[in-house]
């Protein structure tokens, strides 16, 4: 049950993008309200948020970035917060939304939640001090692993419970505490989910920390997600290629009245005309997106897939009470 809900699809289906700035005329009404949900303002999810607006902006749309705590929080803000109508997630939230059906509201939530279209995998980066050299050395260290409603908080979370490493304990603070404290020695190590490079790192982590990205090669964790390597001199005092894992990440509506479908729809094609664009001017990222990757499980938006005259795919689904069912939904699934 855990690998299927885990598991994310590897497939690729190649196609192409139309030329640089081919922007839609019916797209740039001037009353269009349209807004986007990300994550920390120095994680890779904030950027392309920014991204994106500049690219709305020369189409005439004026779309609103938010921050966030992450992907847990997003899912839910898509689904109940006005003009929010995207947001950018992990794949592995989304697999436990969609397999928790015991709740009306989380059945709508899984029934409507959309994909708009993937994005790029996500690196698991794992900071730590130099004296812990691979993951499974966390066993009976501090070790913080973001704020609860991040997606770095259910993927820290879902390591330690694949591979049965326990740490002496965990942290639930966000990146930027997280960094001052393992800085000062009273964290042996830190998560932080998010596309390399992250500014967060590239910007306040020197040689003279003492801190390393640390290896995660445990064979019960990668049997679950993919390996990937974050290339040498990515970061600071960083002289090799580490081996870690990934999650993808992927952006997300919801099921709208049809006028925020037809404005999602007409976001997309503006997109997807203009990917070459982002690769040129946006974050580094960009250049490993493929807007036609497939992910298994789950519905294409159908106001996407008309605008790209092509055919969306089934979709999958969503327990409550700290005031965010989709929360409530992920401790179940950790028998919290």
């Amino acid at each position: 049950m855990m690998q299927a809900a885990l598991r994310v699809s590897r497939g690729l289906v190649g196609w192409s993008v139309a030329a640089l700035l081919i922007f839609i005329p019916a797209y740039a009404e001037p009353a269009a309200e349209l807004g986007i949900i990300t994550g920390s303002e120095k994680g890779t999810y904030y950027q392309f948020g920014l991204n994106l607006q500049r690219l709305a902006k020369q189409a005439g749309v004026d779309l609103s970035v938010y921050p966030s705590k992450g992907s847990i929080e997003n899912v839910y803000a898509v689904y109940q917060r006005p003009a929010t109508q995207m947001g950018i997630v992990q794949s592995d939230v989304l697999a436990f939304v969609t397999r928790v059906q015991s709740d009306p509201m989380l059945k709508r939530i899984a029934k409507k939640t959309k994909l708009v279209f993937p994005l790029y995998d996500e690196e698991v980066h794992l900071l730590g001090r130099r004296e812990v050299a691979e993951f499974d050395d966390l066993t009976d260290r501090r070790v913080a692993i973001g704020r609860e409603g991040s997606g770095t908080y259910l993927t820290a979370r879902l390591l330690f419970k694949v591979s049965e490493v326990t740490p002496k304990e965990t942290l639930l603070i966000d990146t930027d505490q997280a960094l001052a404290e393992l800085k000062a020695g009273r964290i042996d190590a830190m998560f932080y989910v998010a596309g390399a490079p992250v500014k967060l790192f590239t910007e306040n982590v020197s040689e003279a920390d003492g801190l390393a990205l640390i290896p995660i090669t445990n064979k019960s964790i990668t049997e679950f997600y993919p390996r990937v390597e974050i290339p040498a001199n990515t970061y600071p005092g960083q002289p090799n290629p580490v081996s870690t894992v990934a999650v993808k990440a992927v952006l997300i509506s919801f099921d709208f009245r049809r006028r925020d479908c037809e404005l999602v729809g007409q976001f997309a094609q503006t997109l997807s005309s203009n990917l070459a664009w982002l690769v040129k001017n946006g974050h580094p990222k960009w250049k490993s997106v493929d807007l036609g990757a497939q992910l298994k499980g789950w519905e294409q938006y159908d106001c996407v897939s008309q605008r790209l005259g092509r055919g969306g795919r089934a979709a999958t689904t969503p327990k409550p009470s700290s005031g965010n069912p989709v929360m409530d939904a992920v401790k179940e699934m950790l028998n919290e």
